[in-house]
This record gives structure tokens, C-alpha cells and sequence, in this order.
């Protein structure tokens, strides 16, 4: 996933953490206590932001059923979750690894065991049309649905739950907490929201009665029917456009590119609110022609609204012999998707970039100034229009807009 904390080569790390503290002033809750059946110390990881649990439990796994699947013979399954619509045998796992036949009844091992949890600016999602300004809840468990070469939080999206600690955190505890802390907006984060799906998705229905929305940063590999259910629940959706390449995914994520652009589309469909990022990785998806074609794709199909952000690679995981992304070449895409028609083009991972305000599409005034994750200006109303010239911008603004019917 993209929502981590990335030095620029022009500062020191010591000093990039020292400005992002600050830039994060908005996060100073202070460190969650995650009450329930046992308390669990916690460390925040100065690289990725995230709150881990070094205190919790290995082989802490559920026992709780899971949505969409189908019985077929001889006691196997079949999982009707993602578009890899695995066929489970007795005792066996899906692609993901966390979701376990058990004798005909297809269980996920993961409901309700969070290994990672902390309050983050709604803009590392990066969310920059959806609330500007406020923080958000963010909650991963182990498992994934690809395995992109270039993680950021492999340490957790790559492996079994029984690899790594993890605490319970029921979703009528998460929900207690996250209005406790006055926090308006949950974040399903960090891994794939599609394999702890069930978590998500009862945690987002508790939130909406309670007021509080909920944000699912994904990579959009999920199948319509439950996404479509999904989306009854949730605020906003962030999805990574990992490369407009069917090669790219299925060589450095192990993914197909197709049942992606479905969940795209299927989203503006819905009517929810929607913001895409791409990470620009050097030589693998930064052609100017990928770029174009993307761009293309996004206008033909999703329109000018959708805000779109080109984010920098640093070095990790499996991708360790790529240089990071030259910032012209993030600018050079912001420009290509700009010239397309696209309104709000995004440059993300570059501390302190001026392609991380937002500017009106119509008047071209400064709408929201940001230092790193840090709101300085906002001249949006709440009805979402330009403070300048009344147009209207695309997003959500308000607890009304998040909370407004949608088409389906």
C-alpha cells in the first residue's frame, strides 16, 4: 500500500522526522490503548508511521465465517471474495492466506485481530478531497491478495497471521474508540482491507449508524458483488492504479489488471467517494505513453473529478536494485494527466512539494495549503465549493456529504 513516511533526498532522515512530527500535529491523541481481554504495549515505526503491537499474541487467529463463498464436493470451497476464486480443500487456505477451510465451512482467521492500528492524518491515505484537515483510525491485519515487488508493508501483507502478533479489537470496541477519540473517519489500511473483509465490513456498518465514516485503501482486486455491499457502508475509497499494464501486474504484482479497472468503474457508478493513486516506479510503469493511456482511461471512463495522485518509490521489499523516482518524472506525469483533462493531479511522497495543494480547476485560486500531512489553508466551504468563485469541488467536505444517499 502507499500510505507510509518517506524521507526526500534533499534532508536528513532525523530531519524529515522531526518536520513530519510536526506536520502531524493533528495526530497527537496520543498512543490508542486497545482495551478487551488483554492490554498490548505499542511502538510507533518511525518509517512507516504505523502503531505496531509488539505486545500481542502470535497464532492469535478467528474462528469467524466467512462472506461469499460457495460449497462445492468433497468438502472443498470456493471463494467468491477477489477474482482469484480460489478452490479450497479441506484444511486448506486461499491465495491470501488467511481465510481456512474447516471441514466444508470456509472461516477467516483474521476478523477482528489487528496487528497494526494508529491515528493518521486522512492525508496519508492520501484522501486530499475527503475531509482536508482531519485524522483517521487505521487498522490492518496480516494477508494480502498480490504481492507487489515493491511493498511498503510487507512485513504484515506478507505473511501467515500465526507469523506476527496481533490484538483483539472487535469492531464494536474500534467503533467505541474511534469515538472516544473524536475521530471521524475509519481507515481499513496498511494490508488489503478485501482479505479481512468481514472485520471491514461490519466495523463500517457499526461506524455509519454511529456517524463515523469509513475509508478502504485498497488495491481494488475485489469481485463487484462485495464491493458493491461494501460501499453501502463506507465513506470513501482509495484505490492503488498499481501500472496501466496487464505485464506490470501480472510480473511485479501477481495480479491482473482488469478486475481493477472494474472496481474503478464500479465505484464512480456507486457514486462514492473515490481518489487513485499510482506509484510511479522507474522504468517499469513511467513511460510517457503509460501515462497518456492511464490518463486517457480515467477521462473515458471515470471523468475529469476523480483527484489522482502520482506518488514516489523508494527502494524496498523485492525492488531494491530501482533508483527512487526522480521528482520530473512525477512532475512530468502530473503534466501528461493535467493535459488530458484531469482537474486535481497529485505529487505525494515529496515532502513539501507545491503539487500537494489544491488549487480550484476553475479559478485556479489556492484552495488547501499542506506541509506534509499538515492542513495550513482551507478556503472549501462546507458545501464544497471554492471560498473564491463558488465553483464546485469534487469531494467531501462535511459529515453531510459523507453521509449523503448515493446512486446504488
Amino acid at each position: 500500500m502507499s500510505d507510509t513516511l518517506t524521507a526526500d533526498d534533499g534532508i536528513s532522515r532525523r530531519q524529515f522526522l522531526v518536520r513530519a512530527a510536526a506536520a502531524g500535529a493533528a495526530c497527537a491523541a496520543g498512543p490508542l490503548a486497545l482495551t478487551g481481554p488483554c492490554p498490548y504495549a505499542q511502538a510507533q515505526d518511525a518509517a512507516t508511521g504505523m502503531t505496531i503491537l509488539p505486545g500481542g499474541v502470535k497464532g492469535n487467529l478467528s474462528d469467524h465465517e466467512a462472506m461469499f463463498y460457495g460449497k462445492l464436493p468433497e468438502g472443498k470451497v470456493r471463494c467468491r471474495l477477489c477474482p482469484r476464486l480460489c478452490d479450497v480443500a479441506d484444511g486448506e487456505r486461499g491465495w491470501c492466506g488467511v481465510r481456512e477451510n474447516q471441514k466444508g465451512t470456509y472461516k477467516t482467521l483474521v476478523y477482528g485481530k489487528i496487528c497494526s492500528a494508529h491515528i493518521d492524518p486522512i492525508e496519508k491515505k492520501p484522501l486530499y478531497h475527503y475531509l482536508p484537515g482531519t485524522t483517521a483510525f487505521s487498522v490492518a491485519t496480516a494477508g494480502c491478495n498480490f504481492e507487489c515487488k515493491f511493498c511498503q508493508n510487507w512485513e504484515i501483507s506478507q505473511v501467515r497471521p500465526e507469523q506476527i502478533p496481533s490484538a483483539d479489537l472487535p469492531p464494536e470496541r474500534l467503533v467505541a474508540l474511534a469515538e472516544d477519540r473524536k475521530v471521524p473517519t475509519l481507515a481499513f489500511t496498511y494490508n488489503e482491507p478485501t482479505v479481512f473483509y468481514e472485520y471491514a465490513h461490519d466495523s463500517a456498518r457499526l461506524a455509519r449508524a454511529a456517524g463515523v465514516g469509513s475509508a478502504m485503501i485498497s488495491d481494488g482486486f475485489i469481485r463487484a458483488e462485495p464491493m458493491r455491499r461494501l460501499c453501502q457502508h463506507l465513506t470513501a475509497v482509495k484505490v492503488d492504479f498499481k501500472a496501466y499494464s496487464e505485464k506490470f501486474y501480472r510480473d511485479v504484482c501477481r495480479g491482473r489488471l482488469k478486475p481493477v479497472l472494474d472496481t474503478l468503474k464500479l465505484c464512480r457508478k456507486i457514486g462514492i467517494h473515490l481518489e487513485i493513486v499510482v506509484l510511479v516506479v522507474p522504468t517499469l510503469n513511467d513511460s510517457d505513453a503509460e501515462i497518456k493511456g492511464m490518463a486517457k482511461w480515467i477521462m473515458d471512463n471515470l471523468g475529469p473529478d476523480v483527484p489522482m495522485h502520482f506518488s514516489r518509490f523508494r527502494p524496498m521489499y523485492r525492488l531494491k536494485n530501482l533508483p527512487p523516482t526522480p521528482i520530473k518524472t512525477l512532475e512530468r506525469a502530473r503534466k501528461i494527466a493535467q493535459s488530458a483533462g484531469i482537474h486535481y493531479v497529485y505529487i505525494g511522497n515529496v515532502p513539501f512539494h507545491p503539487a500537494a495543494n489544491t488549487n480550484c480547476h476553475k479559478c485556479g485560486k489556492l484552495l488547501i495549503k499542506r506541509i506534509g500531512y499538515l492542513v495550513r489553508e482551507n478556503h472549501i466551504t462546507a458545501e464544497g465549493k471554492c471560498g473564491f468563485c463558488g465553483a464546485k469541488i469534487p469531494g467531501i467536505f462535511s459529515s453531510k456529504q459523507a453521509f449523503a444517499e448515493r446512486k446504488a
